[in-house]
């Protein structure tokens, strides 16, 4: 089990998206630019089975991070003090043992969807926005309905905040990218195109997942089962403190998701 983190530079919430904090002694060694995550997801891979597992922490679920006073939103646990600091502060939300991280630069989405010839998508409504003043400047401009989305789109359909239903609308959107993606990648003609997107891997991508586990992983992808992909999030809800809105989680039903699907992974 590992936890996925998506980092974007450009965010769409005014260009570089940074927390300027008083650093916390050995945590942020891993992460000086102090960057938000824009993108949680608890990832399970059973090898004997091909079975996967993804739950999503919405990035504004209200926690206490280590070393901090107060409760604060989640994304900011990897400003703190990186990796190691995020998997702690979930480590601590979920009860659970967590150990492995794979953050992975947004730049690496477009590299990557481009080299298996893009993902096929549903967009599910009108999608716009403009942020002059990002550098370079933002332009999320999607139409809705079935279409097989480049890099450049999948970008844009990934950066999107503007859902009713708020984070867990973004959620929601990014877990159906995430399966078309498994899908699309592990279809055959994409097998020659593992090369780059390994080249990729190592430019964008930051983890501590031990090289033997990696392949070992690689050498057993025939047997995942797309039917067999559970996603889901931790359940909650989202809510104003003062001025700013967080995502409550739900902590009994929190507790019964992480036993149905993680029984192996809690803390006695």
């Amino acid at each position: 089990m590992f936890l996925l983190m998506g980092i974007d530079d450009q965010d769409g919430t005014g260009g570089i998206e940074v927390v300027k904090a008083k650093k916390i002694e050995g945590e942020n060694r891993h992460n000086p630019t102090g960057k938000r995550t824009d993108t949680m997801i608890l990832c399970k891979f059973n090898f004997d089975t091909g079975d996967i597992t993804m739950v999503s922490i919405p990035r504004d679920t209200r926690v206490h991070i280590r070393g901090r006073n107060g409760q604060e939103k989640i994304a900011h646990a990897h400003a703190y003090g990186g990796p190691y600091l995020a998997i702690k502060t979930v480590r601590d939300l979920l009860g659970i043992d967590l150990n492995y991280y794979v953050t992975v630069d947004y730049k690496a989405v477009k590299t990557i969807v481009d080299a298996i010839g893009g993902v096929e998508i549903d967009v599910p409504r009108r999608m716009y926005y403009r942020d002059p003043l990002a550098k370079p400047p933002l332009v999320i401009d999607l139409q809705p309905g079935l279409q097989v989305l480049d890099g450049d789109k999948s970008l844009q359909y990934l950066r999107f905040r503007s859902y009713p239903e708020g984070d867990v609308g973004r959620v929601e959107a990014q877990q159906v990218f995430m399966k078309e993606f498994i899908k699309q990648a592990l279809q055959l003609k994409n097998i020659s195109k593992i090369p780059t997107m390994i080249k990729t891997y190592f430019d964008y991508i930051d983890t501590n997942i031990p090289i033997s586990v990696a392949l070992k992983a690689v050498s057993v992808a025939n047997k995942i089962d797309m039917e067999n992909i559970k996603t889901g999030r931790i359940p909650g809800e989202g809510k104003y403190i003062g001025s700013i809105s967080y995502y409550i989680h739900d902590e009994i039903g929190t507790k019964s998701m992480i036993e149905e699907l993680f029984p192996e992974f809690i803390i006695k």
